[in-house]
């Protein structure tokens, strides 16, 4: 994942010029360093990240603390009581684990308040990484950077157990409907353009107006992830049921989280190696265990 460019163009430049030396003591003058795929040579050598790991070298956004952001109000089960610094619920876990991973304590680590929209904006950030269901796509890859994904889960949709939409069971069925989702989310993306309904979207700040929207009757389903749709559907909102689930892949690509850097910034090669370091040991899946276990198979609505 990290950005090697310069140096394999450099690396390059030097192999070249060892092919064209006459001198046999040329063979000393190949990088040592580089990353090899064992495809051109006999001998392979291990590759040197270009990211620096260290506490001292880490450039933070506040000295001395690992910033971590997220958006207000903090729901379940990503987090619990709306206090993302307790290190309860499964994304404040996981920022806790990752962050020690990278060298800070849990008494290292800040938080900061960043509407969702904002974390995935072009510019600075006042975060060293955000964590807050924030989906990789292409398309927000062009303004900000993404780990290595921390988790994959399925859009799902929400609506009460009388409503027109209780009964759906395909994509027809939900095209003549009022669906809503929160601003700039993939639920919002894939009612546009996997549903494709036939009047436009209703769209909302965050979750919270969304969900105010199905309780007044302005919508007929709301769609969300699949742990939050369980979540609201089984705790928040009674008389709601999570009417169905769409496959992991449609619509071209997988859900799936990831932690947002600010274009550029080397830290996300060390969140990286912290996620691999938990993903191997199974720290991760203990996480994912503890906190998104009561998630349940919901119908599969198909797609395509």
């Amino acid at each position: 994942m990290a950005r090697r460019t310069t140096a394999l163009l450099a690396a390059g430049l030097l192999v070249l010029a060892a092919a064209c030396g006459d001198s046999e003591d040329d063979e000393d003058s190949s990088p040592s360093t580089e990353e090899q795929d064992g495809s051109g040579g006999d001998d392979p050598v291990e590759a040197e990240s270009t990211a620096n790991c260290s506490r001292d070298a880490m450039e933070l956004v506040n000295d001395g603390v690992l910033t971590v952001g997220t958006d207000t109000p903090a729901f379940p089960p990503w987090f619990q009581d709306d206090e993302p610094s307790n290190g309860e619920g499964f994304e404040s876990a996981v920022a806790y684990a990752v962050a020690e991973e990278m060298g800070f304590p849990a008494e290292e680590v800040t938080w900061a308040q960043v509407p969702f929209n904002s974390a995935i904006a072009p510019g600075e950030k006042p975060f060293d990484f955000d964590i807050n269901q924030v989906s990789i796509s292409e398309e927000r890859e062009e303004v900000v950077d993404f780990s290595e994904p921390y988790y994959e889960t399925n859009q799902a949709l929400v609506g009460f157990d009388d409503s027109p939409a209780a009964s759906a069971t395909t994509v027809e069925d939900l095209q003549s409907l009022r669906l809503g989702a929160q601003v700039g989310t993939t639920s919002l993306d894939f009612i546009t353009d996997v549903i494709d309904p036939d009047s436009e979207p209703l769209v909302y700040n965050d979750n919270s107006s969304a969900k105010a929207a199905l309780d007044a009757d302005q919508v007929d389903a709301v769609l969300f992830d699949l742990p939050t749709a369980f979540y609201v559907s089984s705790v928040e909102m009674e008389g709601t049921a999570v009417i169905g689930q769409f496959p992991a892949d449609a619509g071209g690509e997988s859900d799936a989280f990831g932690l947002v850097f600010g274009e550029g910034n080397p830290l996300r090669d060390c969140a990286n190696e912290a996620l691999a370091t938990l993903r191997d040991s199974g720290r991760l899946a203990e996480i994912e265990q503890e906190w998104l276990s009561d998630v349940v198979d919901a119908p599969v609505i198909p797609v395509g």
